[in-house]
């Protein structure tokens, strides 16, 4: 027999004529072996009859108590059972694949990406790839900074770089962003068109959650402000508590340029800042998961939205 299950005479084994054959050779009786496979026992002696016949071999001694394997019986049945085992492995190795094609993928963001019309631009793509597959958008607060991939609640997400413990994490920036401050339009510094950080040093900050970790340091900007400590005038988690804040003139806080019209709803002015580097927005999944069919097919498919090649 060959590796594609033929008999020296170019004849397909089916894996049925194998799993008949298994089952007799276990049972080594044949009326039991059919009330095991749910068949006739005339059926089933038929079929290993046929078998033999393909084979060019006597693969039982038939007995009157039962049978027992002959030499070439004993041969084969490793063999069969390794096929058969690898056949199960397949099939399951299918289902999984398809249940995979039709499954659901969750995106978390604590922000929508809602920069250039990539959200839409990715979910055309993707959706064309996997037309079975469902996406569903899962909104987190700011107190997680990772957009529910370290809990497992997202199987990717938007977020802004940097991540706490960034080595979990595969990602792809899809936005670099000026860093505006947001502040009352009523502010000393609000009648500028720019303002210098070292400006800002003294002012209290509305800062995130310490739960965001690295993420809370850099929107206090941290890493430019030499040594001096920031001072909290709030903790916020959300664009509603950051716009209630700054109205309420608890502090100012630093935002990325793409995100100012979420919070200048009157009463509210942002400005851009020198002094502090761009911010980046990316796509991030879970190390390891990139090889999951679904998670591979939504970091392509946010790669072609965004013009890269892949």
């Amino acid at each position: 027999m060959d590796s594609l299950g033929r008999d020296s005479h170019g004849r397909d084994v089916h894996s049925r004529d194998l799993r008949y054959f298994v089952a007799v050779a276990q049972e080594l009786h044949f009326t039991r072996a059919a009330e095991r496979l749910f068949v006739s026992q005339p059926a089933l002696s038929k079929q290993i009859r046929a078998l033999e016949r393909q084979l060019g071999a006597d693969l039982f001694v038939r007995e009157s108590r039962g049978v027992r394997l002959t030499r070439a019986g004993a041969a084969l049945l490793p063999y069969a059972q390794q096929v058969l085992e690898h056949w199960r492995s397949a099939v399951g190795a299918v289902e999984h694949a398809k249940t995979e094609e039709r499954a659901t993928l969750r995106v978390g963001m604590s922000t929508r990406p809602a920069r250039g019309g990539l959200l839409p631009a990715v979910r055309s793509r993707f959706g064309d790839a996997h037309p079975q597959a469902t996406v569903r958008l899962r909104q987190v607060s700011w107190e997680d900074a990772s957009a529910g991939l370290a809990d497992g609640a997202a199987d990717v997400a938007f977020v802004w770089l940097p991540l706490p413990d960034m080595e979990r994490y595969g990602w792809v920036v899809v936005a670099e962003e000026p860093r505006h401050v947001a502040l009352p339009a009523t502010h000393r510094l609000a009648d500028r068109d720019e303002i210098d950080f070292a400006d800002l040093l003294d002012e209290p900050f509305l800062a995130l959650p310490k739960s965001a970790g690295a993420l809370r340091d850099y929107w206090l900007a941290l890493d430019a402000r030499a040594g001096h400590p920031p001072r909290i005038g709030a903790e916020i988690a959300s664009t509603d508590e950051t716009y209630e804040a700054l109205v309420d003139g608890r502090g100012v806080c630093l935002a990325a340029a793409g995100n100012a019209p979420l919070i200048t709803l009157g009463g509210v002015v942002t400005r851009p800042v020198r002094g502090i580097t761009p911010s980046r927005f990316a796509l991030a999944w879970r190390v390891g998961d990139d090889r999951r069919p679904l998670v591979a097919a939504y970091i392509k498919a946010c790669g072609e939205a965004l013009g890269r090649a892949e």
